[in-house]
Parts: structure tokens; C-alpha cells; sequence
């Protein structure tokens, strides 16, 4: 269904114009952390290196190693986000330093009530398969997320705007128009993530199933075919004239296409670059971290939103009780099992709420729930749990302390796993039974080991640039429908008004205050434990310059710019 607009002109007035020159938005974002340890003696390796148009080889294809591959090219899970990267194109990017800078949309304005956003769309902008990228095809886009069609409806943008959108409409070829129902201070964020690429409405119309295989966007690369199993070819789009303004070049890509492999195992991945059967790897073992600095440049974004995070399944027994859920946390040395599975590569996040990149993040937060076992067992003892059987674990009411914790490598790289076994061991000492269920990613998604009594807790993460992720975490349920994104169910209509006053309040200062406040409460009721944060790492050959990662977004990989340079 179709939304329409009819202008209304009381309150369209705009309040400030915002361009691709030299007036963004003031109300701007600190930037996202770059975190590099140990890589001084490399200063070339973290950041892409600034190309020169005119001196630049074009022609290869890019040979790239990537982890996972999804179920669908397109959708909600990140690992989709990197493939619709290559492919589609944005209404707005956010920049490095958290501005939010043009891309389909040359400048736009806001009204004076913050509920009206008029966007000024790039001309002659087309889909690789010949529709006109317009207004309406934007507006088609955006209500197609918003709608109740399995087809179109966005797993991302849903949860996000569901409240605060009213319609969006074309008022001119080039004019779209977003109208809200309540000012939602993160909406041009949501527009500028890659889950949120502009796709062909003409080839939407072909159904969910087809279009999984082959999307169709405006960007630098063209779907070519997916081998399942094996890999997803993309060739230069030769028309492509709709870069954002956070690119390095205008026009088409600089190589021929990209061959993105899909390569499970990190040894084979990480070993595929030394042999030269790749260019570029992604995410780089642990246990090869420090020879993969030695030998290649290195890309490295840790993500906003929140970090790789324990939720404890808080509407029943043992987790319903906040001395419980603080007992956990105390049991067991996150810090050193972070440092021992991940060999140093990773950081520890003790701060369940919110990662470290995030800009309303707050650092002593990070430290929290440190392992102290006696303080465990005093909780514990405190919440009722004081008879042990003859494992030594924990019983009251003849139930025995058990903790299911359900994962799957969807979300959990393979050092990850020794982590949790750590946590496992230790927990026991507090009298915790700690059962591991390990899940594929197909049946992870479908559901399983996820039911209200199959699990205790759920080891997962969710990225975003920042704090606006707490809509996605912590909206209660409403009306029936229950918040899927919650395993926790923590249910907490004091932090929920929090959270609502913050994503209306457009006063940096106090809106980043409101965010805070909330983060503090999460932390404190424990219901999600921090233990690591997710990063992105890529490995190039030498000869590959001008990757980069959108670290304006969630640290997708750019191919786009890339360009092949042997005499270097």
C-alpha cells in the first residue's frame, strides 16, 4: 500500500537547508572510535589511502575472502548489509566524524516542528536496470518498509520508524517528501544504513524470492549471479553517476567487478590472501592478528550500537531476579576470557548497554560487574539459592541453577566459542550449571534454542551508529505484539520514556544526557552483560588501494574507490 502525502503548509516552513557545500547539520555526532592496538610501526594500514582520479589503473577484478553468507542479498542481519553496500545506494551517508552528508539526496530541509523532511533528489540517477530513480521510486522504497507486505516491509527500518512515520511522498519529480507523526531525531542515521539502500520498484515487484537472488539498486556494482555456496559476482555498473559525498571519486567504479567468496573457515580465508588466491579478507583470526600486520595493510572499525552482549532471560526464574542476574555477571571473568579466546585482538566491553565506538558511550560503565566470586555467592545466597547438590550446583525449591546459553556463529566468530566454554568453567564455582547450546545460523534464524523455555540467555549483538539502538533493544511490548529483538524481555516502561524523550530531543547536549540516563539503568538491572564488542577487519594485498570502511555507518566494506596499483 501506497501512502500519499498532501502538503500542509503550516507547518512546512523549514528551519534550515542542508547541502552538500558547506552547511550540515549542525546538530551533529562525536565520530565513531577508530580502535587500533599495536599497529603504530603501520600507520598506512588504517585508513584507505587517498587516491589520485587521474593516475589511477583501472580494470581487475577484486578476488574477496569473506565469513558469512546469508540466507537473502538484501535484509536486516549486517552480513547483508555488506553485499547491499556494493549495490545500492543511499538518501543521505553519515560521514567519519557523525555528519550527515548528501548522496541521492542533494540538500533537504526540516520544519520548524521537526516532523517534515523535504529532500532534493539527484537528477537523472537511474537503476541498473533502466527505472528512473526518483522521487516516487524513493517514496515506494520507504513505504514499502513501513508496510505490512513480507515483500517490501525493511526488518530494519521497521523497528526504527514503525512509531514516528507517517507517509512519504514524491511532491515533485525530484522532491520527496518524509512526513512524522512525532519528531524521531535519528531518522536521517536510519536512512544513511546500508540495510537501507534504494532498490529498483520495478524489480521489487518481481517478489521476495526473486529479488533475494538478484537485487537491483543504482550503485557501483551490479548483481551478476550467485553460486550458493560458493560465491556472489558483481560487475561495474558503467553508468554509475550517484556516489555520496563521502566517496573519493565520482563516476563509475575503477575495477572491473568483485568476486565476493564465501570462505567459512579462517584458516582457509586468512591463508587464501598469503597465496594470492584473494586480495582482500575479511575478518582476520585472532591467532593471525599480529602476522597479518606484519605482512598486509589493515582495516580495522569496532561498531556503535551494542556491543557482542550476554541477555538473561528476565520473565522467569532465575534471571527474573536482579540479584541473580548480578550474581552471573560477578561469576565469571569476562576480561580474561575476552583476552585468552581472542588472543588480545578484541577489547573487553563489561558495558552491556551500549559498545565503545558509540558516542553517547560512557567509559566507566565498561568496567562493570568485575569477577568477584564471593560477591557472587553472597548474592546468591541473598536471593534464596543456598542449598548446593552433590555437583555443587545451586538449588532452591528443588530446582537446580541451570543457564542455557543459545548462540550461533551468525553472531559469534569461531575465538568466541572458547569464551563462552570459559565462562562455562568459571560460573560453576558460584554454583551455576551452565549448558552451552551452539546453533547454525539457518536454524538460529528460524527460531531455534530461541522459544520462551528453550534458553536463559542469548549471546548477541545489534549494530547502529549509536545509543538510537535502544529503540531496537528495549521497546516494550505493545498491544499484543511482543518485541522480537528483546530475548532479555526485560520490561521497563520507565526506561522506555527515556529512551522516547531522548530520540525527540534535538539538543545534542541533552539528548545525549537522555541516552545516558538510560544506558546507566540498563547497566545497572543487568539484564544484558557485556563481554566483547564486534569489529570489522579487513586484510589487503599491497598492491589494492582505497578500500575503506563506512565507519559513518557499521563499518562495511567500500569497493568502490578501489583500484589496483602493481607498480607499488
Amino acid at each position: 500500500m501506497i501512502w500519499r502525502l498532501d502538503m500542509r503548509s503550516s507547518n512546512a516552513r523549514p528551519t534550515r537547508r542542508f547541502t552538500g557545500k558547506s552547511n550540515y547539520p549542525a546538530r551533529t555526532v562525536k565520530a565513531t572510535l577508530l580502535v587500533l592496538v599495536g599497529l603504530s610501526q603501520l600507520p598506512s594500514s588504517i585508513h584507505a589511502q587517498e587516491g589520485v582520479a587521474g593516475s589511477v589503473k583501472r580494470g581487475g577484478v577484486i578476488r574477496y575472502g569473506h565469513f558469512q553468507e546469508p540466507a537473502c542479498l538484501f535484509g536486516g542481519w549486517v552480513q547483508q548489509w555488506y553485499l547491499q553496500r556494493q549495490y545500492s545506494d543511499n538518501l543521505v551517508a553519515r560521514s567519519e566524524d557523525g555528519k550527515i552528508v548528501p548522496w541521492l539526496a542533494e540538500s533537504w530541509t526540516i520544519s520548524d516542528d521537526k516532523k517534515i523532511y523535504t529532500f532534493e533528489i539527484k537528477p537523472n540517477v537511474k537503476f541498473t536496470d533502466g527505472t528512473s530513480l526518483d522521487a516516487q521510486a524513493i517514496a515506494d522504497n520507504i513505504n514499502g518498509w513501513l508496510s505490512n507486505d513480507p515483500d517490501l516491509r525493511n526488518p530494519t527500518a521497521a523497528p526504527y520508524l514503525s512509531d514516528s512515520f507517517e507517509s512519504a511522498s514524491a511532491i515533485a519529480p525530484l522532491r520527496l517528501q518524509v512526513t512524522l507523526k512525532v519528531p524521531f531525531q535519528p531518522l536521517l542515521n536510519v536512512f544513511a544504513q546500508s540495510s537501507q539502500g534504494i532498490l529498483s520498484p520495478s524489480a521489487l515487484k518481481r517478489g521476495l524470492a526473486v529479488n533475494c537472488e538478484n537485487p537491483v539498486g543504482s550503485g557501483p556494482f551490479i548483481v551478476d549471479k550467485w553460486r550458493h555456496g560458493r560465491e556472489v559476482t558483481f560487475r561495474r555498473n558503467p553508468d554509475y553517476n550517484s556516489a555520496p559525498a563521502t566517496a573519493k571519486h565520482q563516476g563509475p567504479a575503477y575495477v572491473d567487478g568483485i568476486t565476493w567468496k564465501f570462505l567459512p573457515d579462517q584458516t582457509v580465508r586468512y591463508g587464501s590472501l598469503i597465496t594470492g588466491e584473494t586480495d582482500a579478507i575479511y575478518d582476520i583470526p585472532a591467532v593471525a592478528w599480529k602476522d597479518a600486520n606484519s605482512r598486509f595493510p589493515v582495516l580495522r572499525h569496532l561498531t556503535g550500537g551494542t556491543p557482542l552482549r550476554l541477555a538473561l532471560y528476565t520473565a522467569r526464574p532465575p534471571f527474573d531476579d536482579v540479584l541473580v542476574r548480578k550474581a552471573f555477571a560477578y561469576s565469571t571473568d569476562r576480561r580474561a576470557a575476552v583476552d585468552t579466546s581472542f588472543l588480545g585482538s578484541l577489547p573487553f566491553e563489561g558495558n552491556g548497554a551500549l559498545s565503545q565506538s558509540s558516542p553517547e558511550y560512557l567509559p566507566e560503565l565498561g568496567h562493570s560487574y568485575g569477577y568477584d566470586v564471593r560477591k557472587a555467592n553472597q548474592l546468591l545466597d541473598q536471593a534464596g539459592w543456598t542449598e548446593r547438590n552433590r555437583n555443587g550446583v545451586r538449588v532452591k525449591n528443588g530446582n537446580p541453577l541451570i543457564v542455557r546459553i543459545s548462540y550461533s556463529n551468525a553472531f559469534l566468530k569461531p575465538d568466541g566459542e572458547q569464551a563462552l566454554q570459559v565462562i562455562q568453567q568459571q560460573a560453576r564455582e558460584a554454583g551455576f550449571d551452565v549448558r552451552l547450546q551452539p546453533t547454525n545460523p539457518a536454524d538460529f534464524f528460524a527460531g531455534k534454542n530461541l522459544g520462551p523455555d528453550d534458553y536463559e540467555v542469548v549471546l548477541l549483538y545489534w549494530v547502529a551508529p549509536g545509543a538510537e539502538i535502544f529503540r531496537i533493544s528495549w521497546k516494550p511490548d505493545q498491544n499484543g505484539e511482543t518485541n522480537r529483538f528483546n530475548p532479555s524481555r526485560y520490561q521497563d516502561l520507565t526506561l522506555w520514556d527515556v529512551i522516547q524523550k531522548a530520540e525527540q530531543e534535538l539538543n545534542g547536549v541533552q539528548r545525549t544526557a537522555l541516552y545516558q540516563q538510560a544506558e546507566r539503568k540498563i547497566v545497572d538491572e543487568a539484564p544484558v552483560i557485556g563481554l566483547t564488542v564486534l569489529d570489522v577487519t579487513l586484510a589487503t594485498k599491497p598492491n589494492l588501494k582505497d578500500v575503506w570502511l563506512d565507519r559513518g555507518s557499521v563499518g562495511e566494506p567500500v569497493f568502490y574507490d578501489a583500484h589496483f596499483d602493481d607498480g607499488k
